[in-house]
């Protein structure tokens, strides 16, 4: 069995800490990302919804960076919003400009009642490069 590897980036250690969970975990070559929000350091919510969806793709960026992976690695997106239909003209470009125009991961986006406050949730899975 592969062994698992807590993976902390140097931020967001209030939200973690608050709640009782792992960043990330690397299992083998694949990094498995909790959902990422937008919080402010202290781990509340951005109250602005757009630079709350921006703030949860720089945190999930700081993830990443902190297990010597990028955007580039993920493979897949799950994404959760309180309200898809009329959140998802916010999050397109948002998502485009993070992972460019392709090769482009999976990904499945799920409306939710609730977010411990937050409107907006990233998760992801990423394959960790080989010189890593």
């Amino acid at each position: 069995m592969t062994s698992r590897q807590v993976i902390s980036p140097n931020t967001g250690q209030a939200l973690y800490e608050t709640h009782s969970y792992s960043a990330a975990i690397r299992a083998g070559e694949l990094l498995f990302v909790s959902g990422q929000v937008g919080s402010l350091e202290d781990g509340s919510p951005e109250p602005d919804f757009t630079k709350q969806v921006q703030l949860a793709f720089d945190n999930l960026a700081s993830v990443l960076k902190a297990a010597g992976c990028t955007l580039d690695d993920v493979v897949d997106v799950t994404t959760f919003h309180t309200d898809l239909q009329a959140q998802f003209e916010t999050v397109q470009p948002i998502r485009k400009r993070a992972f460019g125009s392709g090769p482009l991961p999976n990904w499945t986006a799920v409306g939710v009642t609730y977010l411990s406050g937050f409107a907006f949730e990233i998760k992801v899975i990423a394959r960790i490069p080989e010189s890593n």
